[in-house]
């Protein structure tokens, strides 16, 4: 399996529910570098993945939605806590839908079959989130 990896970083503030957070309870900032790395069993006919370029802007609109906001006050995520391991599968499912569509580059589309995406919140932390490319329907 052949992969490429992109990678950005985002800036969010919000809080916990639930005594298990402890003092992430509160109101804090976070700023996650993240990798994405797409996949797919053989190159296309230029030797590649996919277009590297077309898949960072691809990661940086993607990181847009979420870039400076306060996660508590976005209706998508209301009543959910928007851990690591959250945010890593919700920008799983909208870079994996452009990946499909073939946003990625013109042989792309059903072509990558798998993503892994891995949020580092510090140097000693991070969660991924990985799963198959649906094709677009």
């Amino acid at each position: 399996m052949y992969a490429v990896t992109v990678s950005d970083h985002f800036m969010i503030a919000h809080s916990f529910r639930g005594t298990l957070f402890g003092p992430a309870q509160a109101l804090h900032g976070a700023t996650y570098a993240v990798e994405a790395e797409l996949r797919r069993p053989a190159l296309d006919a230029n030797g590649v993945v996919c277009d590297i370029g077309r898949a960072m802007t691809a990661l940086r609109e993607v990181l847009a939605a979420f870039d400076y906001r306060n996660l508590d006050a976005e209706p998508d995520f209301a009543g959910i806590n928007t851990t690591t391991e959250f945010l890593a599968a919700e920008i799983h499912r909208r870079l994996a839908a452009r990946a499909a569509a073939g946003d990625l580059g013109p042989d792309t589309a059903g072509r990558l079959v798998a993503l892994k995406v891995t949020l580092r919140e510090s140097p000693r932390a991070w969660a991924s989130f990985e799963g198959p490319i649906a094709a677009a329907a």
